[in-house]
């Protein structure tokens, strides 16, 4: 299993990288072939047929807790019945889940008819058919992927993942080319999505040896499941209400062209929270170990401070260069249609800063289970999130949606809960952010010197052109960084780095 888990995480990067990839190289052909209200149509469709996946309920996450906890047991009956359990409560969430997507379905043109050419109802109508029927049969069968989670079987399920991802867009792309559309790629991603499911259930049947038998369920186990599960749920709600429901408004008061161009600043959007999470995972597992072993508020502190200043390297990294160049590689990327995007996820990015940074917080409220406060807090901003959004939308477009958002999150991870850090947890809030205050001189200098080029150069539009700027100004904002804020710690990272891709450019020669 340590095997199993190693693979699991290298291939967990591989994912990353190859999802940012096909991001990055099949996005720009998709536009163009498929066209921005097309685009904007797929958008919209799937985001709105995406309301139906909060219906999961966080159960997924409770099977692979309950299920690998079973385990340490070694009960095959208790495992037999919990596994019954589970899949009965997905084949009546399925059976939900379609009832509530007919009710979707008939009133799709209450909804965008305002919005919508007939053409693009027609299709729209399709696709939402095609979604609900994906999700409908997608809850029973997803079981057969947490029971293998649970298993530790990680390596199957990533390299089933990157197939999927991969697959994708080499069949979609040739499709587009020879004309065929947004209906198009619901159908391939359905089918794919099946194919992946399938495999699923044959591995856990034929490797797992899973059985399936009804038992009866103690109501202090169905009450401890519902409880673990609901804060979960919320946990989703605000997630999908954070990142899904300007597509959804857009789509209400302005149409697809709006939405194509909130979708594109989701995709960048979706790409920023990956690598801050990606590196966080790395990070912080030792968290519990710590609070475990009643480790002091100034210890909690000093680690907040030590993953919190790595964070701020890649985060900032990541906005600063766009800040300067992603306005250029939009252009050039996606094309001028879709620059309307860049102050959006200019915005988006601003506002998470706060919440990235202080990824270490969660880890710590988790270990001392006191995430309910934090999810309690999180979804009442993010209803207020949604009542703000729609006027804004009406009066702003895109952009409205994107003002409300950060403000949203600038009052739920910042101020609310760098006060409960300060008074549940005694952090000292004052001495971590004093820290991460320290570090922006380089950020500063480097604004300086992007401005000062600006002033002198003439700037023109070019993938050659923004490849130097790229490598410039990331060479010189690391440079300053080490030179300016670094500390001993971090500056050994970068110098373990350095080691590494030496050795190895020594090891191929």
């Amino acid at each position: 299993m340590v095997n199993q888990r190693k693979m699991g995480a290298v291939l967990s990067y591989v994912n990353i990288i190859a999802s940012l990839l096909v991001g990055l190289l099949y996005t720009p052909f998709m536009l163009r072939l498929l066209g921005q209200s097309e685009y904007g149509l797929y958008s919209l469709i799937g985001s709105v047929v995406g309301y139906l996946s909060i219906l999961d309920l966080g159960l997924s996450n409770t099977i692979v807790r309950y299920t690998a906890r079973n385990r340490v047991i070694g009960n095959d009956n208790s495992e037999a019945e919990l596994n019954w359990l589970f899949l009965f409560v997905y084949l009546i969430i399925g059976i939900i889940t379609a009832i509530l997507g007919s009710i979707l379905y008939a009133n799709i043109e209450n909804l965008f008819g305002n919005t919508l050419s007939m053409g693009e109802m027609e299709r729209a109508k399709v696709m939402t058919l095609l979604l609900i029927f994906n999700l409908t049969f997608t809850f029973p069968l997803s079981v057969f992927g947490s029971i293998m989670q649970a298993y530790e079987r990680f390596v199957w399920l990533r390299i089933i993942n990157i197939v999927r991802v991969l697959l994708n867009p080499l069949i979609i792309l040739p499709l587009l080319i020879v004309g065929y559309g947004s209906v198009m790629m619901v159908v391939v991603s359905t089918i794919l999505n099946f194919i992946c499911l399938l495999t699923n259930v044959y591995y856990c049947f034929h490797y797992l040896h899973i059985k399936f038998k009804r038992g009866k369920y103690q109501y202090l186990f169905l009450k401890e499941i519902m409880i673990y599960s609901f804060f979960i749920f919320l946990n989703v709600i605000m997630d999908k209400i954070y990142w899904g429901t300007g597509q959804f408004i857009l789509g209400i008061v302005s149409g697809t062209l709006e939405v194509a161009i909130y979708s594109i600043a989701m995709q960048f959007m979706m790409m920023y929270m990956n690598f801050s999470t990606a590196i966080s995972g790395v990070l912080l597992p030792g968290v519990t170990m710590m609070i475990a072993n009643q480790t002091s508020s100034e210890e909690l502190t000093n680690l907040m401070i030590k993953i919190g200043r790595l964070q701020y390297i890649i985060i900032s990294y990541i906005l600063l260069i766009f800040f300067l160049v992603g306005k250029e590689f939009l252009y050039l990327w996606a094309g001028k249609n879709y620059l309307s995007a860049y102050p959006i996820i200019l915005l988006l990015m601003g506002a998470l800063f706060i919440a990235l940074v202080q990824n270490a917080g969660i880890a710590i409220l988790q270990a001392m289970n006191l995430n309910k406060y934090r999810m309690t807090v999180y979804s009442i901003i993010a209803f207020v999130n949604v009542i703000v959004s729609i006027p804004l939308a009406k009066m702003y477009g895109g952009i409205g949606c994107a003002i409300a958002t950060p403000l949203a999150l600038v009052i739920s991870t910042g101020l609310i809960m760098n006060r409960y850090y300060q008074k549940k947890i005694h952090i000292n809030v004052k001495l971590f952010w004093k820290s991460i205050g320290s570090m922006t001189s380089s950020a500063i200098l480097l604004l300086v010197i992007s401005y000062l080029y600006q002033y002198f150069v003439v700037l023109t539009y070019s993938w050659m052109h923004f490849a130097i700027e790229f490598f410039v100004y990331s060479s010189i904002y690391f440079l300053l960084l080490f030179v300016l804020n670094m500390n001993s710690y971090e500056k050994k990272i970068f110098y373990t780095i350095f080691d590494r891709i030496k050795k190895r450019d020594v090891n191929e020669n």
